[in-house]
């Protein structure tokens, strides 16, 4: 089952560690800004091998809005995985909750 959760809550959760954050947005968005210690899964290659991508359950899911994101943790679903979050309002919701973003140098 996937939890949809808050940014606040997503950021809670990351701080008492033991999450793999997976940024399912393309490499450009990921660069112009990602959550810290978030890791790039683009959808498109987690739809083509998700059994290499995902390689632990506790995992959030994040893209821009909670749309890709929400498709990416169903995919986790299916393959048996079950401590599973999707982001709501993505990226988006955690810069307007006031949350820091790693930007590329």
């Amino acid at each position: 089952m996937v939890a949809t959760i808050s940014a606040r809550e997503a950021a809670d959760i990351i701080s008492n560690g033991d999450v793999d954050v997976v940024d399912v947005r393309d490499e450009n968005e990921f660069t112009a800004g990602h959550i810290p210690n978030a890791r790039l899964v683009p959808l498109d290659k987690l739809r083509e091998s998700p059994e290499n991508a995902l390689s632990r359950d506790s995992i959030i899911f994040v893209c821009a809005k909670g749309a890709r994101s929400l498709t990416a943790a169903k995919i986790a679903a299916r393959l048996g995985f079950s401590k599973l979050y999707n982001l709501d309002g993505g990226t988006a919701s955690w810069v307007k909750a006031g949350l820091p973003l790693v930007r590329a140098a």
